[in-house]
């Protein structure tokens, strides 16, 4: 078997969310961590309260506007649970143990907010945390384009992320 130290989980948009949940509901069950994650671009706050929501509105063209199709997703999602409960929206949970993490977003992408409160959060909490933002970039479009300079660098980060934090 392989320990859950060698293990690296990485997720994009609502899969970045999910992974940062499964942070939280590892050490509320006293589960193992992962050795790393890598979350792009994560809706980890269902109340749309970060800043990014009114100031990238109608400039990010992937997501577009929280009303457009955040709010019902996450209505939808939540099932009438509190939506600041951190195994929906984990920016609000205690990320003291969680291990090395990676996060991705652009200048111009809706979740910027989300992202930068995930990792300011992290860094509280002691956590080794990295924050990388691409120029001019949409919700996760640093990931669609192989042949884009971006998604290059953003899997080569990747990469580089897991292979120094994983399998030792």
């Amino acid at each position: 078997t392989t320990p859950a130290t060698n293990i690296g989980v990485l997720g994009t948009s609502a899969g970045g969310a999910l992974v940062l949940s499964m942070g939280h509901r590892a050490k509320k069950d006293g589960a193992p961590m992962p050795g790393a994650i890598v979350s792009g671009t994560p809706m980890a706050d269902l109340t749309n309260s970060g800043d990014s929501f009114a100031t990238n509105a109608l400039i990010d063209n992937v997501l577009v506007a929280a009303d457009a199709s955040c709010t019902a997703r996450a209505w939808m999602y939540a099932g009438g649970h509190d939506l600041r409960d951190p195994l929906l929206s984990p920016v609000f949970g205690d990320m003291a143990g969680f291990p090395p993490t990676a996060l991705f977003t652009g200048t111009r992408d809706l979740l910027l907010s989300d992202t930068v409160r995930v990792h300011r959060k992290l860094r509280q909490a002691g956590v080794e945390a990295q924050l990388h933002v691409y120029e001019g970039q949409p919700h996760a479009a640093y990931g669609r384009d192989v042949s884009a300079p971006e998604t290059k660098e953003h899997f080569a980060e990747v990469m580089r992320f897991f292979d120094r934090h994983l399998g030792r």
